[in-house]
């Protein structure tokens, strides 16, 4: 592989997989809270806050985790305003103590609070806006979770960059065959600590969400009802992992393009799978570059936040990662994400919150289905629906799906959560 794809595709990896707890869109708005704070140098008396349909679509119904339960905008601003860390970023809420939880509430029933819808083409935008006495501070980001695009303190600009994502696809660098072969040839010790930080954080969000009533216990009624083996084992694990997420567990989890649910369903169904077959450590390692970089190609094209659900990207990734695990060659992977699009494609995101565990389910099982099928000498072919000749034709044809035959349904969707928040 030539060095500046081998660089491109390690640099991805690095990037994309990074520790964040709770639901990071929530986070974010705290980040961007507790940074407004500290630009202000003072407990804020008022905030004006506008984020775009998306961001509220994302914090309406989940928990903001160390809150005491507590949910939406306002309070993910109250969180980070009381006791931030803005230093940490997307962990910005995970260092509070519980006299620190005691007192948000109480500053959130007597601050004044206003949050309203931003008028930016950008699906990802947040704009913080604090008051103390005389002073103000202004944050906003934009495109992704910690890109910040503006930072003021009383009128002056202290920092400025430039907005992520606008709205247009992100380039697509890279394909699903330079994915194999990066998996295949990447030196360990340059993704290792990367990979073993996902394998620990994950397993570990699982395992708590396995062993209590987090949400709607999807994870803990799959192996109620369907048992252990290790098909629905997966399934069950990722889903109690997103379970325990959305419903104020206070585990980090490592993201996969921007979410924790996408960082739990593409890595942790191989994690699985790799602990029943026994197989080799070194080939874990190597499948989840395959699950996370699958993932990651899928959803570059759709954009951070659509009316398409994100979940069904990192449910093809895990199918690839585990069909790598027991041996597949780029072709069977190929035809494994062909076949879960075709599967799945079209599974609304409604926000972030308990029913989010049973999608994550589902994108696991059409991944697994889709290995299934080519393994046993069935596919999809183009021109079955939405399906194109070949995996790159495929994978650009859900993009457009998403991002352009999608964004109607994503506005209706929005309004009818503003609705129910009226």
């Amino acid at each position: 592989m030539e060095r500046e794809k081998y660089e491109n595709l390690l640099n991805i990896l690095k990037e994309e997989l990074v520790p964040a707890m709770g639901c990071t869109e929530p986070v974010s708005v705290a980040y961007a809270a507790a940074l407004a704070r500290d630009v202000l140098g003072a407990v804020p008396q008022r905030a004006e806050i506008t984020v775009s349909g998306n961001i509220l679509k994302n914090v309406k119904s989940v928990v903001v985790p160390n809150t005491g339960g507590l949910r939406g905008v306002a309070a993910a601003v109250a969180a980070g305003i009381v006791a931030g860390d803005a230093e940490r970023e997307l962990e910005v809420l995970s260092a509070i103590t519980p006299e620190e939880i005691a007192e948000i509430r109480p500053y959130l029933d007597k601050t004044p609070i206003s949050v309203s819808e931003s008028r930016s083409d950008c699906v990802f935008d947040i704009g913080v806006r604090v008051f103390c006495g005389a002073d103000e501070a202004f944050v906003r980001i934009m495109g992704r979770h910690t890109n910040i695009v503006s930072v003021e303190k009383n009128g002056v600009v202290l920092r400025r960059g430039k907005a992520a994502e606008t709205g247009e696809p992100c380039g697509q660098d890279f394909t699903v065959r330079d994915i194999v072969e990066f998996a295949d040839q990447v030196a360990l010790g340059d993704v290792a600590d990367t990979l073993e930080r996902q394998v620990a954080c994950n397993s570990a969000i699982c395992e708590e969400g396995l062993r209590r009533d987090y949400g709607a216990r999807v994870g803990k009624i799959l192996l109620a009802a369907f048992g252990d083996d290790v098909h629905n084992l997966a399934k069950a694990t990722a889903a109690a992992g997103s379970d325990a997420r959305m419903n104020g567990c206070e585990l980090p989890v490592v993201i996969v393009s921007g979410s924790g649910n996408q960082g739990i369903t593409a890595s942790m169904p191989v994690v699985v799978y790799a602990r029943k077959l026994e197989v080799p450590h070194e080939k874990l390692l190597r499948a989840l570059v395959v699950s996370n970089l699958v993932t990651v190609h899928l959803k570059r094209g759709i954009g951070c936040l659509s009316a398409y659900c994100g979940a069904v990207s990192a449910g093809c990734g895990a199918g690839a990662g585990v069909c790598y695990l027991r041996g597949g060659s780029y072709e069977e992977i190929a035809h494994t994400i062909v076949n879960a699009v075709a599967i799945e494609s079209g599974v609304i995101c409604d926000g972030a919150k308990s029913s989010c565990a049973a999608k994550v389910a589902s994108a696991v099982e059409a991944g697994l289905v889709g290995m299934e099928m080519y393994r046993r000498g069935s596919q999809f072919y183009g021109g079955d629906g939405i399906v194109e000749k070949g995996v790159e034709n495929t994978i650009r044809a859900v993009a457009d799906l998403a991002r352009n035959g999608m964004r109607e349904t994503d506005e209706e969707i929005i309004r009818l959560m503003i609705r129910q928040l009226a």
